[in-house]
């Protein structure tokens, strides 16, 4: 039986996978055993209905969550020798550690970079330039090549052979024994793609019974898995994943060209500045070809290289700017590309329905960041809102509701980016269901039975009705009528209230009578608003912030949903609050609604700003004010003057709660009231010199500069 053929190649390298096509056409072997879990090998009679970049994933059975990705791209050397199998029907298997053992698997690998310390060796301080010029540029012969890289690793494999993690040892027994077991079932050449680091200990020829010892007790469990669209944004290093890149994008750019490699960059880029508005023109492309290809030679390197083209980029096109050389590097050096899998594929029954949903409502997955406007009025748009509310239920957030740009009550504003990390995600989510409706109701209807208070009530609730899951509604709506009969504490049944309004206001438009729902929000009102004084007294600091909260959320609930009667109860509430014997927080804020309202008099607030000096009081009545001091005259006034009032000692301690109420006012707001300060008090020149007490302003002075400091 004749050695197997071992390639040893970086993950996601052009210049290996170029070295591995080239090898395989070169010997023709019999069998190719790839660098990955052998639970896969079902899913290689699909590789035809792949574009790439693709990902395996593969997860337990039992606990769907439990899941792992193995991405592939165009430029990876597995994926090569996969299409190579496939267009020449060779068999191909997988030979790595089971899944089965190697999720959630957190014992060490070893933490060896051997490209790093290979580039260090050879002089150079980037590992990502050392083997872009030694391998991504070669023109060697492939076997040659294979045979260089391997003679590089078992020297650095020797070098550190005892920093070789527990985990890495196990993988490499397992694709030891792959290897034998091969050899006497395959007649004809072996090929072997794996990871350049594990070519030494291939090579070393353990005794069986060594190998058996250090695969004893591997976890068991049954996995299933399909192939998944990926990104090249998922495949970069930035992304968290370990064995990515630093440029998918340019390596896809150097496998697809050969020739004329920087011009060909260097037009793309420019395309890519154009279509944001800004400067590229062809005359410039040129002049950073040159100069890349300057730089290139000065430094002795092959032929241009990333680094060479961003810095002739920056100069050049960019002039100078990292702002729109950031836009490249997005586009271009990492890239937005995201693959394919075919309809054959087989799936989830979720995941079908769910791409089927995604055609018929032509919301196509898109990684690149996206507006959508619907309106609700419109059937496509409304369908499309519900399986935008299905999924966010299901745990899939692909859209997220923009409520800072609300449109009407027939309008809904959405921020689309589809994340190749979502179909772990729709994975999990086919245990509640076989499609994304059924999945939903399942979700909401657990989810209402299992509340205990009232606010995760109505928040079920309210995603019930934006889900337009009418059987999810009315379980929801039991459940909120259960918890609220069992709940005694105002501030729970007032927090329910915000959720609660907007379901009222928008139930209609969700199929769902808006009357039924008010019933409810009247009932938690009318109680919640009962038992407020009594809630606010007695509290910490922390529970005191909550008050305030709930205070803000109830009064805008009653604002949009309660009726006439309903809000005269809700102004008796706050009425009573602001006379009782409470925190300063939720009292403050209750006076200020009442004073904005035109319940009380600015006398009656600046009354009892004057007794509250040492109170949380004024946090309560200013916060969030900044913009509304400096447009109300009423307020600034009552403020200003209340301020100027105080004296020595007293200022001093209202200084603190000052800040206090402050602290949440953005850099804009606090200049907009200081502007607003000074045009109000810019004192008028003085007619005569002597009507100044300078002893009294260097006094006011040092006291301000000791306030300061």
């Amino acid at each position: 039986m004749s050695e197997p053929i071992l390639l040893g190649i970086r993950h996601h390298g052009p210049g290996s996978a170029r070295m591995v096509k080239r090898a395989l056409e070169q010997t023709r072997p019999a069998l190719i055993l790839i660098e990955g879990p052998p639970e896969a090998d079902a899913l290689l009679q699909h590789v035809h209905a792949l574009t790439p970049p693709v990902a395996i994933l593969l997860h337990d059975e039992a606990a769907p969550e439990d899941a792992a990705f193995w991405p592939f791209a165009e430029f990876s050397p597995e994926w090569q020798a996969l299409k190579y199998a496939s267009e020449n029907e060779i068999t191909a298997r997988f030979f790595d550690l089971p899944a089965a053992a190697s999720i959630g698997d957190d014992s060490p690998s070893g933490h060896v970079d051997p490209i790093s310390l290979l580039a260090e060796a050879a002089g150079f301080d980037d590992p990502e330039r050392w083997w872009e010029d030694v391998v991504e540029h070669s023109t060697t012969d492939p076997l040659d090549l294979a045979d260089a890289i391997a003679e590089a690793m078992v020297a650095v494999r020797h070098e550190f052979e005892d920093e070789v993690g527990e985990r890495t040892l196990r993988r490499e027994a397992f694709m030891r024994q792959t290897i034998r077991k091969a050899r006497k079932e395959t007649d004809g050449p072996i090929v072997v793609v794996c990871g350049a680091w594990h070519v030494p200990a291939l090579l070393t020829k353990p005794t069986v019974a060594a190998d058996t010892a250090l695969l004893k007790g591997l976890r068991r469990r049954r996995i299933s898995g399909t192939w998944v669209p990926w990104s090249h944004g998922q495949l970069a290093a930035e992304s968290g994943y370990g064995a990515g890149v630093d440029s998918p994008g340019w390596y896809a750019h150097l496998w697809q060209h050969q020739k004329d490699v920087v011009p060909r960059w260097f037009a793309k880029a420019a395309a890519v500045l154009r279509e944001e508005d800004l400067p590229a023109s062809t005359a410039s492309a040129v002049e950073a070809v040159r100069l890349a290809e300057t730089l290139a030679a000065l430094r002795e390197r092959p032929s241009a290289g990333l680094s060479e083209v961003n810095e002739a980029a920056l100069a050049v096109l960019c002039g100078g700017d990292e702002v729109p050389l950031r836009l490249v590097h997005r586009k271009l050096v990492v890239g937005e590309r995201l693959g394919e899998v075919g309809e054959a594929v087989p799936r989830s029954p979720l995941a079908a329905d769910l791409q089927r949903l995604q055609r018929k409502l032509r919301l196509p997955a898109d990684v690149t960041p996206k507006q959508l406007k619907l309106d609700l009025r419109k059937d496509t748009d409304r369908e499309r809102s519900k399986l935008l509310q299905r999924l966010e239920v299901l745990g899939v957030p692909w859209g997220k509701p923009d409520r800072s740009n609300s449109l009407g009550t027939f309008a809904e504003v959405w921020q689309l980016r589809w994340d190749p990390i979502f179909a772990v995600s729709v994975a999990v989510a086919a245990r509640h269901g076989t499609t994304v409706h059924t999945a939903a109701e399942n979700v909401l209807t657990q989810a209402a039975k299992d509340a205990t208070r009232v606010a995760d009530a109505a928040a079920t609730l309210s995603k019930a009705v934006g889900c337009e899951l009418q059987a999810a509604v009315t379980n929801a709506r039991d459940s909120l009528d259960r918890c609220a009969a069992l709940a005694t504490d105002a501030l729970e049944l007032l927090a329910a209230l915000p959720d609660l309004a907007r379901t009222v206001r928008y139930g209609s438009v969700r199929g769902t009578d808006p009357e039924l729902l008010r019933v409810a929000l009247h009932g938690l009102l009318t109680r919640g608003a009962v038992g407020l004084p009594l809630a606010c007294r007695n509290l910490d600091d922390e529970t005191a912030e909550r008050a305030l909260a709930t205070v803000d959320g109830a009064h805008e609930a009653t604002r949009l949903a309660a009726d006439d009667d309903h809000q005269k109860t809700w102004w008796r509430a706050l009425h009573a609050l602001v006379k009782a014997d409470a925190h300063g927080l939720p009292t403050g804020r209750a006076t200020r609604l009442l004073w904005e309202a035109g319940e009380v008099t600015s006398d009656d607030v600046a009354a009892r700003l004057h007794r509250s000096v040492a109170t949380a009081f004024v946090a309560g009545f200013l916060r969030g004010s900044a913009t509304l001091l400096a447009a109300d005259p009423r307020l600034f006034g009552l403020i200003d003057e209340w301020l100027t009032d105080l004296r020595g000692v007293a200022f001093d301690d209202a200084l603190p709660l000052l800040r206090r109420a402050i602290t949440d006012f953005t850099p804009a707001e606090r200049r907009l009231l200081g502007e607003r300060v000074v045009a109000g008090s810019t004192p008028q020149p003085a007619s005569n010199d002597d009507e100044w007490d300078l002893e009294i302003a260097a006094r006011l002075a040092a006291h301000v500069r000791t306030l300061l400091t």
